[in-house]
């Protein structure tokens, strides 16, 4: 927990700037509930070649919600770094959920990694912004680094196993709508 506050902690002594106090917020309000990642799945089933690849991102998004934000964040119920240390102003509305894991960073890895490895390219937007919405929740002193550490692996793995596992799903889906 230490390593967690000095981080933050050197985040605020060192990082913080006008610039950053403008853009940081806007970075998160795109991972707001998983919005921009909506967004993308919806873009993605609009079109013929990437529809599967939407209907995947959607299905991950899905089991993120329900593995990170109803599950874990109720059994593990970690304060967050704004409510046991006030003294930083906040730019945004103080949270009212709990902190483990990062649904911001949890959300945008997921759709990143499903993202990339639909097509490499895609992952050329999609890596950096995932790591900007990351980095924009410990910016704005809401989330521990652990909370967005623990979540961007578990969105590894949730965005792998839906890529891998998910395809087979729409295949059953698929063959059960044709019957």
């Amino acid at each position: 927990m230490a390593l967690d506050w000095g981080i933050l902690y050197w985040i605020q002594a060192h990082l913080t700037c006008p610039f950053l106090d403008a853009v940081m917020p806007k970075f998160t309000l795109l991972g707001d509930a998983g919005i921009i990642w909506i967004l993308a799945a919806v873009a993605l089933l609009c079109t013929k070649k990437y529809r599967r690849q939407g209907a995947l991102v959607l299905i991950g998004l899905l089991v993120g919600l329900l593995v990170g934000n109803v599950a874990l964040k109720h059994l593990v119920a970690r304060s967050r770094p704004c409510w046991l240390d006030p003294s930083v102003q906040l730019l945004i509305a103080t949270p009212t959920d709990y902190s483990f894991p990062s649904g911001h960073t949890l959300s945008s890895t997921i759709a990143a990694t499903i993202l990339t490895k639909t097509d490499r390219r895609f992952g050329y937007v999609a890596i950096p912004l995932a790591v900007l919405i990351a980095l924009s929740r410990l910016y704005l002193y809401v989330h521990f680094p652990s909370d967005v550490f623990a979540a961007a692996l578990l969105g590894l793995l949730i965005g792998e196993l839906t890529f891998r596992y998910g395809g087979k799903l729409l295949d059953k889906i698929s063959r059960r709508q044709k019957q």
